[in-house]
């Protein structure tokens, strides 16, 4: 496939870490890049419980976010086989390639609490969350609905339909928010509260019925609705196709998130464990992890040794509705510090960390090349060295819960 006038490069996933990446692949005349994606909408997740309340579409058009020389492929790929560099999709066709992209994201796992895969709705997909909206809009509002977790996502969705008026309980497991500072885990418990909110921490969900939620320490919730938001995977695609993955499903990378089984293979946004380490699963940290995966593919096209991943995520947005928010920031090895922005501030804040990521995906559209990651994060090598020596363990793991 590689010859002296095209090299091919197929990205697999157009969540926000394939879209970028597709686009600054076109730096190089020589890539051809086609990205592969199961639906012909982008999908702006950031905004999938909007999409569920009627506040937003969460949807915007690959046309006017992909570079021109980007092929669009709507389809479903099954199986990938290495060795021969060709990608099976659910249609029957097959796709070559020189390079791939593993962008395949994240999805909510279910699998881990009897009942939920069955009787609990999700919402990590457009087509999920469409079915939560068709769901509520035949529930009537009086009708208990529970949310099972409580990181940023349930914590979005219980806020979201509470401020239009839903009967609603939110089952945080061990806390509320687990990754806010206690100041500003206080204010969401507050603003929630005046919602109407009923919130349970110390306790989760033990199995999902029909009906009723069952928690770990034996009460029984009614409920009309269950959503599920605790906990995401990265999918089994890689796994199946022989390639080592983490536990959640992550292509396991080196630091230049190379594939630990073929250099021809890139990870990307939630879909990549660097050594094992990854990223908090986040829109902020798929921008700048799909720029340095394109970068890689194209280091390793030009025949430079590849950067290794260095950066940071300084924040995190949870909104409580459309008129409140908290702008949690946090140190550069993701720590939450106390400080942080609420109320109208806050939500200002949340809405401009959902709209820049469209912003920065259409600017890198139009000038490949011009996106530029955050600060780094200069505690990463000590964490890989305390591992490695086994004096420490890594600090930042992967959070339950979707993370924004």
């Amino acid at each position: 496939m590689q010859n002296n006038s095209s090299i091919e490069v197929v990205v697999l996933g157009g969540g926000y870490a394939g879209t970028i990446a597709a686009n600054r692949l076109t730096q190089d005349p020589r890539v051809r890049v086609t990205l592969v994606n199961a639906r012909p909408q982008f999908v702006e997740r950031v905004r999938l419980h909007q999409l569920v309340a009627g506040s937003h579409a969460a949807v915007a058009d690959f046309s006017d976010l992909l570079a021109p020389r980007v092929r669009l492929v709507v389809g479903t790929v099954t199986a990938i086989d290495a060795p021969r560099r060709t990608l099976s999709l659910e249609d029957g066709s097959t796709l070559g390639y020189d390079y791939l992209v593993y962008a395949v994201g994240s999805a909510t796992d279910t699998a881990h609490v009897p009942g939920a895969a069955d009787h609990a709705l999700t919402l990590s997909t457009l087509e999920e969350a469409e079915r939560l909206r068709a769901v509520l809009a035949g529930t009537p509002d009086t009708a208990p609905v529970v949310v099972v977790g409580a990181g940023p996502l349930g914590i979005e969705v219980a806020a979201e339909l509470a401020e239009r008026g839903r009967a609603l309980t939110l089952v945080c497991g061990a806390q509320l928010g687990p990754y806010l500072h206690p100041r500003a885990r206080r204010r969401v418990a507050r603003r929630l509260t005046e919602l109407g909110v009923a919130i349970i921490e110390g306790a989760g969900a033990a199995a999902v019925h029909p009906h009723r939620v069952v928690l770990d320490d034996g009460r029984e919730l009614p409920s009309a609705a269950t959503v599920w938001t605790v906990g995401f995977a990265a999918g089994g695609l890689a796994r199946r196709s022989g390639l080592r993955t983490d536990a959640e499903g992550r292509l396991l990378t080196d630091e230049t998130l190379t594939s630990v089984d073929d250099e021809r293979i890139v990870a990307t946004g939630d879909a990549a464990a660097p050594s094992g380490l990854p990223m908090r699963m986040s829109c902020q940290a798929a921008l700048p992890l799909g720029s340095h995966a394109a970068d890689t593919v194209l280091s390793r096209i030009a025949g430079r040794e590849p950067a290794e991943w260095d950066r940071a995520i300084g924040a995190m947005c949870i909104s409580l509705g459309r008129a409140d928010a908290v702008f949690q920031l946090s140190r550069l090895d993701d720590t939450a510090t106390p400080v942080f922005a609420s109320g109208r501030v806050g939500a200002m804040l949340k809405e401009e960390a959902c709209a820049s990521p469209i912003k920065q995906i259409s600017k890198e559209a139009r000038k490949p090349g011009s996106h530029r990651s955050p600060a780094r994060d200069r505690s990463r090598a000590a964490k890989l060295a305390a591992r490695s020596t086994g004096t420490g363990e890594p600090a930042a793991a992967v959070r339950e819960s979707a993370a924004r």
